[in-house]
């Protein structure tokens, strides 16, 4: 039976409210698969905290037009997004907000189209979009949606519920897309997590409130033939060769599209970003002439910097180590731990308490960009999952923030080690980051469930060991074993310097026999050893 009906923004807040509440019921379980099993910042506890901020400030606007309300919990969801999951599910929100504007309530047509505009604004805010992630979900979701309103735009629980059936699949199949998800076993994490909010929304949307509270979601699992087999391919990171060319096109009709779709092919690490008026463009390459040439033929060009990379390389390895900075420039850190922070905060940095386990959110982060006196801020996320969030400061203040893509501890304190305060901020933007790559990152912690990845079986309350953050490369139940194989698999025959920090789990004598057997081992090499205190983690350790 058709639902010839409309629904403002209050229904919107309250289906989301119900969306939410569904989701909580179920964090454990979407935590629990994650592709690597340690206690980090887990997509499931994201996306609730996420969502938690959009139904707070929703509860406080007294406008119900849905043009309204979706603006207001887009703002929500991008003040209190965490980690990667959370950044994207505030993009998602960000484009139902532009798919209701202007609109006083919905019909089923109309979340069709926002879901549309959702599923393209969340792939837009993405530079490198993944398939077999949450980004896949919400298209397939919002294209079944849309075929379903064709036929029916007016009854909007028919459309949801195709969308929703819709996704429940789409997760399902996300094992297919990403060789990661398929030789754990698991389904993509921020998919389910989608999916559970709108079925929760939809359950409230058919009036099943008995049902919200006394059942729970069931878990979608990935459907994988056992005979099925898989051949992951190890890809090094990119070489720092060539030159670094960045400038900026002022000029009339540009389309940043076209221009990205010409450098293609040009070189790697390419950046295209503006509007018709003006388009910034970074790339590496080894003529970067031509791109110039290019450039100049679109419009004028503005901010050019064209800097070699060989000869940066060996610049960082002299600069000097500077403790103090300036005080036209802040830096601003993600650390945890209580030694860590100390070492933080005596290199001059402002720290934001977070990282594993707890991610900070955009409203944390912004409040601490604000209360510094410079105008001029680095902000160093230190953890894959901090990244987007961190990015998202940018927009939200009138201060010039920059963001060193630090994925580890370790690899911002070399950041911040090769900050110079005779740079420019741009320079020093520059420095850093090409330093956080000279870093080789080894953590060693507890696998939070048993699973398999690249081969390597992993029982629940063992160590195990990995590499920046990213490659599962050993486990066991002795801790020390466990390290040594890791630096061994981290390189450690190639480096000269070996900085150890041991967690709050760990005695110092255990940590200083551990260091002692090492030296034993590689007599050749500088190692040092300082408490991190850091949860969770047994010892972060870094290779340079």
């Amino acid at each position: 039976m058709t639902q010839a009906r409309s629904w403002n923004g209050t229904d919107l807040r309250d289906m989301f409210a119900a969306g939410s509440n569904w989701l909580e019921k179920s964090v454990a379980e979407v935590n629990a698969i994650n592709v690597f099993p340690v206690p980090d910042g887990d997509t499931g506890t994201n996306m609730l905290m996420t969502m938690r901020s959009v139904i707070e400030e929703a509860d406080r606007s007294p406008d119900t037009t849905v043009a309204v309300m979706a603006k207001t919990m887009a703002h929500g969801a991008l003040l209190g997004a965490r980690g990667n999951s959370g950044v994207i599910l505030s993009q998602i929100f960000r484009g139902l907000a532009k798919g209701f504007d202007g609109k006083n309530d919905f019909n089923g047509a109309d979340w069709a189209k926002a879901m549309e505009q959702a599923a393209k604004t969340a792939r837009e805010g993405m530079s490198n979009p993944v398939e077999g992630t949450i980004l896949t979900v919400i298209k397939d979701a919002a294209t079944v949606a849309q075929k379903c309103a064709d036929k029916n735009p007016q009854d909007l629980i028919a459309i949801i519920e195709e969308a929703v059936q819709e996704a429940k699949e789409s997760v399902a199949r996300t094992p297919d897309l990403l060789p990661a998800l398929m030789e754990a076993g698991v389904v993509d994490a921020g998919g389910e997590g989608l999916h559970i909010l709108l079925e929760g929304a939809l359950r409230f949307l058919k009036g099943e409130l008995e049902d919200l509270q006394l059942k729970r979601h069931q878990m979608v699992t990935a459907n994988i033939s056992s005979a099925k087999s898989i051949h992951l391919v190890s890809s090094d990171e990119e070489e720092a060769y060539g030159y670094c060319t960045n400038f900026l096109i002022e000029g009339d009709s540009l389309d940043p599209e076209k221009i990205k779709r010409k450098l293609e092919g040009r070189g790697l690490s390419l950046v295209v970003a503006g509007d018709e008026i003006a388009v910034r463009v970074h790339i590496h390459s080894y003529d970067p002439g031509s791109i110039l040439a290019y450039a100049t033929s679109l419009g004028s060009l503005h901010q050019i910097q064209i800097q070699n990379m060989d000869d940066q390389h060996a610049g960082f390895k002299e600069m000097r180590r500077q403790k103090d900075l300036p005080t036209d420039i802040a830096v601003i850190a993600v650390a945890f731990g209580e030694g860590m922070i100390k070492v933080y905060e005596s290199l001059g940095a402002v720290v934001v308490k977070g990282g594993q386990t707890m991610n900070p959110s955009v409203k944390e982060i912004l409040a601490c960009v604000e209360a510094v006196d410079s105008q001029r801020v680095l902000l160093l996320p230190n953890n894959k999952n901090i990244i987007l969030t961190a990015s998202q400061i940018k927009e939200l203040t009138r201060k010039e923030v920059e963001v060193i893509p630090s994925r580890t501890l370790p690899q911002g304190i070399t950041a911040l080690l090769n900050f110079n305060f005779e740079n420019t901020m741009a320079e020093n933007v520059q420095s850093m980051s090409e330093a956080v790559k000279s870093v080789k990152t080894v953590e060693v912690t507890t696998a939070a469930r048993s699973t398999q990845i690249h081969g390597l079986k992993i029982k629940q309350g063992q160590a195990i060991g990995i590499i920046d953050d990213a490659d599962l490369v050993a486990a066991g139940d002795d801790i020390p074993t466990v390290l040594l194989e890791s630096l061994i698999a981290g390189g450690i025959d190639a480096v000269e310097l070996v900085t150890i920090y041991y967690g709050a789990d760990l005695k110092t004598e255990q940590a200083e026999a551990v260091v002692k057997g090492l030296r034993d081992k590689y007599p050749g090499k500088q190692f040092e050893l300082v408490s991190g205190g850091q949860p969770h983690y047994f010892y972060i350790v870094s290779l340079e």
